[in-house]
């Protein structure tokens, strides 16, 4: 056996390992290199366009689909209902109530004024946040949470309140999502600032604006007959006044104005 040969052999050998694998380090080096040019580009134009936004966290956010089912309200309900009468819509997906003492509302509304109300007299009341008030259509909207995630723009999962010309809360409406299951495994999610490039690149962001609230929550994505699937959505508040949605999968804008939740490619 010829030693020296094969001595020959294993360093040739090990000089071609160590060069494939100084290749590949090269490789990754730069594709590193090139994601943080293009982060800090991205971050100049939004500087050059005088956009605004708080610190974003840039490590790695896992999240999953979720699917759930609308509630199917029931006459045996009513019981829970303190000094309202209630009836049943929309196949039993829907209530509405009316009180019966109607509820003041103080002249500057805030919407821990209908807090105590929601969990001591509505049903699952302590599971809705605050989404808006609309003094055009006398209505105010709470959104029903998930583990301290906001549903989204979701019919099946909201309490719409109307008051009267005195501010006086007189009826509401409400639908309810329950049996939440978790239908993947956690995965990453799109981070806060690519998702603001997607927004910036659709022209949905103009110069001089300013991101006031960036937070996480869930839209549908499928609306099946008997249940709808759920994925992670970035909201993006702008001015404090519009939100800004996006799949936080995708990388693609949710336009809830749509009447069927189109997403912008």
């Amino acid at each position: 056996m010829d030693w020296s040969k094969i001595k020959t052999i294993f360093i040739i050998t090990f000089l071609i390992l160590d060069v494939y694998l100084l290749f590949q380090f090269m490789k990754i080096r730069d594709a590193n290199k090139y994601e943080v040019a293009n982060e800090a580009s991205f971050e100049e134009k939004l500087k050059a366009d005088e956009i605004q936004y708080n610190d974003l966290p840039k490590a790695p956010i896992k999240d999953q689909y979720l699917s759930a089912k609308p509630k199917i309200f029931i006459k045996a309900d009513f019981a829970k209902l303190k000094g309202q009468s209630a009836t049943i819509m929309d196949q039993g997906s829907k209530l509405q109530v009316t009180l019966e003492k109607p509820l003041q509302l103080s002249s500057k509304f805030e919407p821990a004024e209908l807090s105590g109300f929601l969990k001591e007299n509505v049903l699952y009341g302590e599971h809705y946040q605050f989404w808006e008030k609309d003094d055009k259509k006398n209505t105010i909207t709470f959104f029903q949470q998930y583990d301290n995630f906001t549903l989204y723009q979701n019919i099946n999962g909201m309490i719409t309140f109307t008051y009267n010309a005195d501010n006086q809360i007189v009826s509401y409406q409400q639908s309810y999502l329950e049996g939440f299951e978790k239908l993947t495994a956690k995965e990453d999610i799109l981070l806060p600032l690519k998702a603001i490039e997607t927004l910036h690149q659709k022209g949905m962001l103009k110069p001089k604006s300013k991101i006031t609230k960036v937070e996480l929550g869930y839209s549908t994505l499928i609306q099946l007959a008997a249940s709808q699937v759920l994925a992670p959505t970035w909201r993006f508040v702008v001015n404090d006044k519009e939100s800004l949605f996006v799949n936080a999968f995708e990388g693609q804008i949710i336009d809830f104005k749509s009447d069927e939740n189109s997403k912008v490619e």
